[in-house]
């Protein structure tokens, strides 16, 4: 008897421990997602930095060949991998099976990679910041509707937070003047801008699709093939020209071999993230990826600052711990009701496993009337 009520003593405590374990595990998670979308954040800023010292300082704007050496390095690294994959796994399969669509994904992925670039030409950082963020709802209706992703409304609130954010650094960049182009085309820039947005989240739902039901290295692999394909045919077709002009020294090759690092850890890095948290909570994070930048600018390029940088950054991470906090859910696919024959083996399988402790028993029916009961151990 001393030991049962010992035993009702410390259940409320078990109980305790379990919820404080469970809340630190929940925390950490939050913390771990902050930790990898910073990440990609930095690699997001160094492949900007990159570019736009050399479109500053050398004069040399080729989008196309920075983005055919990361896929060139995304075929060597992971490519090569699946060449080995033997079985329903490996590359021939794959082709056999899915290659119209990987083709589908690296034009994609490719075209938005060189959209977002060329738009810098035609309209301002500003409207490029702004618009930019367009890509999320898109996201959101994509993952709704494809990956039955179910939305809360603390979901919408962080979402709509972020956008302040991102509104606050295009006020700051206003009272910081920071150097800015208005462009020879604003209408054409921002196309360019809605389009990529749009693509970048085609792109993002197709890998989380991916990355979550198929793998991470066939996802990549196959990205890495047909993007190189794609990425070296327009090269030769739309940049041949500004590469025959670029003065090759050792920084030019520096920055280009930084860029396709940052570029590739990038790539890398991405879809672990998707895998452990979802497209749309990465794209979030992603958006203190402007100001790395407009840090790294106070050195390099002689940004002027202001406070209003930090305040933005802060509300950013606001809105994104917010959308982490709490988990979306997926919608299931409508059950089939099933005939009543089948509904009672159910039922009858539910007692089984409620009554798991007890020896179930069944009672047989002897024709000659008598009764016969049975274990059914």
């Amino acid at each position: 008897m001393g030991v049962v009520s010992k035993k009702l003593a410390l259940a409320p405590l078990d109980t305790l421990f379990s919820l404080t374990d469970s809340w630190i595990a929940q925390h950490r998670n939050i913390w771990k997602t902050v930790f990898m979308s910073q990440m990609l954040s930095l690699f997001i800023c160094g492949t900007a930095v990159t570019s736009q010292y050399l479109a500053e300082k050398y004069h040399t704007n080729t989008p196309m060949l920075q983005s055919f050496i990361n896929y060139s390095l995304i075929l060597l690294v992971y490519t090569t991998a699946l060449v080995f994959r033997t079985g329903h796994d490996s590359i021939w399969q794959i082709l056999k099976l899915r290659w119209w669509k990987y083709i589908l994904l690296g034009l994609v992925d490719v075209e938005a990679n060189y959209m977002i670039v060329k738009a810098y030409q035609y309209t301002s950082i500003t409207s490029v910041q702004l618009l930019d963020c367009c890509g999320i709802p898109v996201l959101m209706a994509l993952s709704w509707f494809i990956l039955h992703a179910r939305y809360k409304l603390i979901h919408f609130l962080a979402v709509g937070v972020c956008v302040v954010g991102v509104a606050t650094m295009v006020i700051a960049d206003s009272f910081a003047e920071r150097p800015d182009s208005n462009g020879s085309d604003a209408v054409l820039g921002d196309v360019l801008v809605l389009l990529a947005a749009s693509f970048y989240a085609i792109s993002n739902v197709s890998e989380e699709y991916i990355v979550k039901n198929v793998s991470r290295v066939e996802f990549l692999g196959m990205l890495g093939l047909f993007g190189t394909i794609i990425s070296g045919l327009q090269l030769a077709i739309v940049e041949h020209k500004e590469i025959a002009r670029i003065q090759w020294n050792w920084k030019i090759a520096l920055l280009f071999t930084a860029f396709s690092l940052c570029m590739f850890g990038l790539y890398s890095l991405m879809p672990v993230v998707i895998k452990f948290t979802s497209a749309t909570s990465v794209n979030l994070g992603v958006l203190t990826a402007d100001l790395y930048s407009l840090f790294f600018g106070l050195f390099l390029f002689s940004y002027s600052f202001s406070s209003l940088y930090i305040v933005s950054f802060l509300i950013i991470m606001v809105g994104f711990i917010m959308y982490c906090s709490t988990p979306t859910e997926t919608a299931e696919p409508t059950a089939v009701p099933e005939p009543s024959s089948s509904t009672g083996l159910d039922n009858a399988a539910l007692k089984l496993e409620e009554n798991d402790g007890e020896t179930p028993t069944v009672t047989i029916q002897i024709p000659r009337g008598e009764t016969e009961v049975v274990s059914t151990n």
